[in-house]
């Protein structure tokens, strides 16, 4: 926690909760992150491919953060609160507890996880209707959307879950809900996960066709039937309740929430680069590329039109900025693929207890390497390969089913090897990024410069072979904690403080 502020500074607060953790920071007008916390948060895996939490421990760790983060400040002073998380499905019954989304029962355990994967044959099943909707989702429905979640819900749970649920949120959404009490839903969430279209709304026949269609009843009630464009004013501020448990004034501003890699393309897209020299300097914003980057990662583009890529999301009207049309590839597992890798290894034992960071011993490693070996880093696995759809390809093949290879190991087990190993999957994913860029330029997106946030951004190697593989300049933020700017951006917008989430005030 940082501590410092003028008397005369007016805050913002921005809430992120990732798959792992809550983070929080209090950030100026100017986009200074004056302190930031952040709390680890439970992940229960109560079967192969189910990954569950709980909303009230969620709720429970933002509101000890922001009281830790607020402490010592005049509350007049903090104008906003913005909330991003995961795009988790969060199940409540009708008097708003949590209702359990497994067999065992446990009641606290009720929020399916984005990167749960138990309804697999459910999206494949709705992929097979050919609905137009598909068309908005590259074509292909895919298990972490929240249609083929709730509809495995019903066939599996019928009883325990469906029949007791009386809403269904978003998690963005229910951080929105639990601050204000307002059960309006962000354009963001409907429309990347949950099929909505902003000029039609909800389609009726995609819920008929694929088997939800109790979904309509009491005008689409369970899942939502009240939107507002992200950073827009949430209800009338901060509950009572909810301003007790923050510990800020009630009424403050609440914005309509983000997905948390869309908060992160939001606190990094627009940067300031005049002077660098970059290719995509006095062109649109339609020629960069946001790269969220950490336990999955997500690539976010933009354009004046609608481009329609296979097997990549959308496109997404206003679901990130503004009147532009959104497009979003990404890879299932990333960070957490690099930690799979390195951690199942038979080395992992011999690493030195010098208490340095594991990735930042493998690259050194690795540095040490290439000058024993008068070798390019990018060559030294040149006999080791990596397929990295561990959890299946979110894009552009859209296939969860497929899994992930290693082609070229020896019997032999040492720290070399795990460094090879290391290299040789960040190089995978590398070439998965080009794969996306490839895909959505043959589309019609021109993309001259990747803009990099999220926890991989601040590995030097992961940068590095990402700039080797594609080819592009790739940009970091000054601001390093991108995605916890981008959510009080959300803040500001809703405290009247920023005229539009379009004219970013916050630079990188």
């Amino acid at each position: 926690l940082l501590t410092g502020g003028s008397p005369d500074e007016v805050y913002f607060v921005g809430v992120d909760v990732g798959t792992a953790g809550v983070r929080a920071a209090l950030v100026t007008r100017d986009g200074r992150l004056e302190s930031t916390c952040e709390e680890p948060i439970s992940i229960w895996e109560p079967l192969v491919d189910h990954y569950v939490q709980s909303s009230d421990e969620i709720w429970e760790k933002c509101c000890e953060l922001v009281k830790r983060l607020t402490q010592g400040v005049d509350k007049s002073q903090v104008r906003g609160i913005g909330f991003d998380a995961t795009c988790s499905l969060v199940v409540l019954d009708r008097d708003f507890q949590p209702v359990p989304v497994n067999k065992n029962g446990q009641r606290q355990h009720n929020v399916v996880m984005w990167m749960d994967h138990r309804a697999q044959q459910q999206a494949t099943r709705i992929t097979s209707t050919g609905h137009r909707a598909l068309g908005r989702m590259g074509g292909v429905m895919s298990p972490e959307m929240q249609a083929p979640k709730l509809l495995w819900l019903k066939e599996n749970l019928r009883e325990s879950c469906w029949a007791e649920a009386g809403h269904f949120l978003d998690l963005p959404d229910f951080l929105s809900f639990k601050a204000t009490g307002s059960l309006t839903r962000s354009l963001c969430t409907l429309v990347c996960k949950w099929s909505y279209c902003p000029s039609g709304g909800w389609d009726r026949s995609f819920w008929t066709d694929i088997g939800l269609e109790d979904l309509l009843e009491d005008n689409y009630s369970k899942i939502g039937n009240q939107t507002s464009a992200p950073g827009l004013p949430v209800g009338g501020g901060l509950s009572l309740q909810a301003a007790a448990d923050l510990g800020l004034n009630p009424g403050t501003a609440v914005g309509a929430s983000l997905i948390d890699a869309h908060a992160g393309g939001l606190g990094v897209i627009g940067a300031d680069v005049k002077g660098l020299d970059l290719p995509c300097e006095d062109r649109p914003l339609t020629t960069r590329m946001a790269l969220i980057c950490g336990t999955s990662s997500c690539h976010m583009a933009i354009s004046a039109g609608p481009l329609f890529v296979p097997g990549v999301w959308g496109p997404y009207l206003s679901a990130m900025v503004p009147d532009l049309w959104l497009n979003e590839g990404g890879q299932s597992a990333t960070g957490r693929l690099m930690d799979h890798m390195v951690k199942g290894h038979a080395a992992f034992a011999q690493f030195p207890h010098t208490g340095e960071h594991v990735y930042s011993y493998l690259n050194a490693h690795l540095g040490s390497m290439t000058e024993a070996r008068a070798s390019p880093v990018d060559l030294l696995g040149s006999s080791l390969h990596v397929w990295p759809d561990f959890h299946g390809n979110r894009s552009p093949l859209a296939d969860p089913n497929l899994r992930g290879m290693v082609i070229g190991l020896s019997l032999s087990q040492t720290v070399d090897d795990l460094a090879l190993l290391y290299l040789a999957t960040l190089q995978a994913l590398a070439l998965g990024t080009r794969h996306i860029l490839e895909t959505m330029t043959k589309a019609g997106h021109d993309i001259t410069t990747l803009f990099l946030c999220g926890g991989l951004s601040k590995n030097p190697l992961f940068v590095q072979i990402h700039a080797n593989t594609t080819g592009l300049p790739l940009v970091l933020p000054h601001q390093t904690e991108a995605v916890l700017v981008g959510a009080a951006i959300l803040g500001a917008r809703a405290s009247q403080e920023l005229q539009s989430v379009g004219k970013k005030f916050l630079t990188c």
